[in-house]
């Protein structure tokens, strides 16, 4: 890769054309309610833009082999035709996107309208409220800091432990920036719990002590208050989900090795909220490229190249999953039905189905529910909240799983409850298994114990033996990993050389505690 600074020797504005263009859709999206950050369009060679993308859409970030192998990828992938970059936009306060050079008159115009649809996701939706909107200057800095950090501890070292960072990087919380978990409590507090019996009998005169606080109510008192100080006194009190951040706050790590780790965490944290909301944030962007395209933008002579390029945006082939097409048409489908008032409880009561293929009520409230959606909701509410049996029938949509027999994958079912629960389970967590620390001081040694909450999915074991050796390192102390394998209740172990799989033990949560 080239070095930290070389955007900022080629970044390049807008040619005239553009960005008259740019004025004009800007002011055509804003009429449609839109509203966005300032947006600032660079234009970009393939390969500058490859790099920017290798760079998850940022200029800089710190030195690691990882995003030269993804530049590689990418650069490999346009020259043999396999893909083509045509935009990409990132979540900051002014937001930056950058187009692609050789891009048609035609594909600017969609991609900046595309654009002015993301970046209105990024303002408005909540899950994106806490994120940094200074990440560019942060990346920057970010990197260096861990420029310096190789200065002094070398590079070899420093890309080893951030290659073990990574390798942990999708065990942070992604709801951390929204829910408060767990309250910390002092040791005064556990103290004062241990000294009182826990029995707090209700007022009552003595004739009538026995009847208002009986024996019964006064034991249960003292058994609740038991079951709390066992639970406060264990480390952590309540099972942990963010395991990179309780490995900073409590791992065996030196200062500079949990700044690294505080990095990789933090830049975790930024792009957690685009993994939660892709279906919906691309299907928003496409909704909106599509309507002001084809009301406002297109000229006669650009609808043919409109209708090829858009078409292979939202095409989605048979066991294929396209974010564009199912966020795209979801979108579609809230707009239709409270336009014609099909919601409520008439609606949802109503048995009918010649009444309920004709339903209109002139509701006319598309556009308004539509923005009330991208306000409050994720991907997994989303879907769980809008996808209906009538759309799963007329998309098309089917899970499949693969025949041993046959040696082929096959339709497993079309059924409305699988489908969804298929898609929930798909987008829960973004698709890595949630693993809980439920235990810091195992067997009473200071090993680590982690429970993977099984939800239908196993755990993959050659990724759990890599994961788990490189968390025994960080940690300093064996690591257990309680949790289920051809539903078979397992427990893995690795003390940071050998890994081994105990079965019959343990059994995988089934939630948080």
């Amino acid at each position: 890769m080239a070095e930290q600074g070389w955007f900022f020797r080629v970044r390049r504005g807008l040619p005239p054309e553009l960005r008259e263009a740019q004025a004009w859709i800007e002011g055509i999206a804003r009429g449609y309610g839109l509203d966005f950050f300032d947006t600032i369009f660079e234009m970009c060679t393939y390969d500058e833009i490859n790099m920017i993308a290798s760079y998850g859409g940022f200029p800089t970030r710190y030195p690691h082999w990882r995003f030269g192998m993804e530049y590689l990828r990418m650069q490999k992938g346009y020259e043999y035709g396999l893909h083509k970059i045509y935009e990409m936009v990132i979540n900051t306060d002014p937001a930056y996107a950058y187009l692609l050079d050789n891009n048609t008159f035609m594909d600017q115009k969609l991609v900046m309208a595309h654009v002015f649809g993301h970046v209105d996701f990024f303002k408005n939706n909540l899950w994106f409220a806490n994120t940094n909107r200074k990440m560019l200057d942060q990346m920057a800095n970010h990197a260096a800091r861990v420029r310096r950090y190789i200065d002094r501890h070398g590079e070899d070292e420093v890309e080893r432990f951030i290659d073990m960072c990574l390798s942990l990087e999708n065990l942070a919380d992604p709801y951390e920036g929204h829910i408060r978990r767990h309250r910390a409590r002092s040791e005064e507090e556990v103290e004062r719990h241990a000294r009182s019996d826990g029995v707090h009998k209700l007022p009552a005169r003595n004739y009538m002590d026995r009847y208002i606080n009986p024996p019964e109510y006064l034991e249960e008192q003292r058994r609740r208050h038991l079951e709390n100080l066992e639970k406060m006194r264990r480390f952590p009190e309540e099972p942990v989900r963010d395991v990179l951040g309780f490995l900073i706050r409590h791992g065996r790590l030196a200062r500079w090795q949990q700044d690294v780790m505080g990095i990789i965490r933090a830049e975790a944290a930024y792009f957690a909220p685009q993994g939660m909301t892709k279906v919906m944030n691309e299907g928003w962007a496409s909704y909106w490229h599509t309507t002001m395209m084809t009301r406002d933008i297109l000229t006669d002579a650009e609808v043919i190249d409109y209708a090829d390029h858009h078409s292979g945006t939202v095409a989605m082939r048979p066991g294929s999953f396209n974010p564009y097409k199912v966020g795209l048409e979801l979108w579609r489908d809230i707009e239709r039905r409270w336009d014609r008032g099909q919601f409520g409880k008439e609606w949802l009561e109503c048995e009918d189905v010649a009444r309920k293929r004709d339903w209109d009520t002139g509701a006319g409230l598309g556009r308004q529910k539509m923005f009330e959606v991208r306000r409050t909701h994720n991907d997994v509410t989303f879907i769980d909240t809008f996808l209906t049996e009538d759309f799963v029938r007329e998309n098309g949509l089917f899970t499949w799983e693969y025949d041993k027999r046959s040696g082929q994958y096959i339709i497993a079912s079309r059924d409305f409850k699988a489908v969804k629960e298929k898609l929930l389970f798909m987008l829960s967590n973004r698709g890595n298994p949630r693993i809980l620390i439920t235990d810091a001081n195992h067997a009473n040694r200071g090993e680590l114990e982690l429970t993977h909450v099984h939800e239908g999915v196993d755990i993959q074991l050659e990724w759990a033996r890599e994961t788990m050796r490189n968390l025994a390192t960080l940690w300093g102390r064996p690591v257990h990993l309680v949790t289920r394998v051809d539903d078979e209740p397992v427990v893995l172990h690795h003390d940071g050389s050998e890994f081994k799989v105990e079965k019959g033990a343990g059994g995988g949560g089934e939630g948080d505690r």
